[in-house]
């Protein structure tokens, strides 16, 4: 860098009431001496969410506020991008909040490693104990597998980034925010930069405060969301598709197969050959051979105390089984119209 860019923040809204205050200003408190302006997407919101940015925008300049009507997060994105000046593009969330120095460091490695797209770790967090357990359920690698940005890898070259901190020209190249991905938007724009030849890369040191659902319920229609869109993006991209996401389908048919044989063995247990009864007794073992891993995986996890450990250990079923139903719908029907309804994401 021969000088110190300007940085254009990006942030789509639907009810974050509870948490835009906040998230707003560690934006503005950022340690970073080049001109900022945060860009606001709001959605239409059933909550105070767009009287709290209202009053925060009459109060500091920088807050620019465009209006989303259709509540999407692709188009908020795109609308914000759009309503931007500078010449670095840094996505943000409202259930987000960066540390003083992620603007700085982000565009130090934008630079030195001549990315395109960076992007740092989730370091999920809570406030509540059942958030608290669903924190530690997203930083188990028994919780979501393989992406850096969850659990934590090495420095390097990417698939995909959380958030991501951008050069302004890449969205002119290749486009911008895919608006009929409502969610894998963000692995779906990375692969067209990829595509092009330039680099995503993955920064551990960009750590991302991220507050998680704050409830089951609200989880489990994040997960089924997320596992329908997984599998759109398998349907639409040979490069979408992975073995590790086959594991919670499978899952799902073992735990549903060992509810099943629990049901029928006492009614078919005198009449059925002995082979046929040995299956079916190691078939019900299933749902609690994966009970006990999922405890295990929860004392084990970085929660403290006993209570958010075995939240956390209630949190992976809630992750891993509407996910497996989300993605085997998605494989058979397309994700057109599935939205978790809880916020954008």
């Amino acid at each position: 860098m021969t000088e110190i860019p300007g940085v254009s923040y990006v942030m789509p809204v639907l009810n974050e009431a509870d948490y835009l205050e906040k998230a707003v200003t560690s934006i503005l408190a950022q340690e970073y001496t080049g001109e900022k302006e945060l860009v606001i997407a709001l959605g239409p919101s059933t909550d105070a969410t767009n009287a709290v940015a209202e009053r925060m925008a009459e109060a500091d300049s920088r807050i620019i506020l465009v209006d989303n009507p259709l509540g999407r997060t692709p188009v908020a994105l795109n609308l914000a991008v759009r309503a931007s000046t500078l010449p670095i593009v840094i996505r943000v969330d409202a259930h987000s909040e960066i540390p003083k120095n992620y603007t700085k460091r982000g565009i130090e490695t934008l630079f030195r490693v001549n990315a395109y797209d960076v992007g740092g770790l989730m370091d999920a967090k809570g406030r509540t104990p059942i958030q608290r357990g669903i924190a530690a359920a997203y930083h188990s690698k028994f919780g979501f597998g393989g992406p850096a940005y969850h659990s934590g890898a090495p420095e390097g070259p990417s698939e995909s980034a959380y958030l991501g901190i951008f050069r302004r020209e890449v969205f002119e190249e290749v486009g911008y925010y895919n608006e009929e991905m409502w969610r894998a938007q963000d692995w779906e724009l990375c692969l067209r930069i990829r595509q092009a030849g330039h680099t995503v890369w993955f920064d551990p040191e960009l750590k991302v405060g991220y507050y998680p659902r704050d409830s089951f319920k609200s989880l489990i229609s994040q997960s089924l969301a997320s596992g329908t869109w997984r599998a759109e993006i398998a349907r639409r991209f040979p490069e979408g598709k992975s073995l590790r996401h086959q594991v919670p389908p499978l899952l799902l048919a073992g735990v549903a197969s060992g509810v099943l044989a629990t049901a029928i063995e006492p009614l078919v247990r005198a009449s059925a050959p002995v082979p046929v009864r040995i299956v079916l007794n190691l078939v019900k073992t299933v749902p609690a051979v994966y009970a006990v891993f999922a405890l295990i995986a929860g004392l084990s996890s970085k929660a403290d105390g006993l209570m958010d450990k075995l939240l956390a250990a209630c949190a992976f079923p809630a992750i891993h089984l509407p996910w497996a139903v989300g993605y085997v719908k998605g494989r058979l029907r397309g994700a057109a119209g599935t939205v978790d309804k809880g916020r954008v994401k």
